[in-house]
């Protein structure tokens, strides 16, 4: 039996190396988000983050939305995990939560490592 690390690693592996077919700037888009997300998670709450990325973020930023709900939602789609953000009761909204930090930690690590993204650099605000 996988561990949710191990889990989340597997998959996260996964789609982060189906990103690397794209360009350049699709590729920095997505690992800039990846390292920015668990930020604004942090500092807004979860249903905030990922409408605001929903709303204002380019493909990139979407795809990484649509990666995330199928990691955390196990096959989920991103207007699951979307719904559930804005929907679930505290408790399961806290566990939620979690599971996404949880697997943003991988993202940002493949980012890095596999995309080459620079989590220094200045990244695109998705406006």
């Amino acid at each position: 039996m996988k561990t949710r690390e191990q889990h989340y690693a597997a998959q996260t592996y996964n789609q982060v190396y189906e990103v690397v077919a794209q360009d350049k700037t699709y590729r920095d888009a997505y690992g800039s988000m990846a390292h920015r997300l668990p930020v604004l998670v942090r500092q807004a709450g979860l249903v905030q983050a990922l409408a605001f990325v929903e709303a204002r973020g380019k493909d990139p930023h979407k795809k990484l939305l649509e990666h995330l709900a199928e990691v955390v939602l196990d096959g989920g789609a991103k207007n699951d995990l979307l719904a559930r953000s804005r929907n679930d009761a505290m408790m399961a909204y806290m566990h939620l939560t979690e599971n996404v930090l949880a697997a943003l930690a991988w993202y940002k690590r493949f980012a890095q490592s596999i995309l080459d993204v620079d989590p220094t650099a200045e990244g695109d605000e998705g406006s």
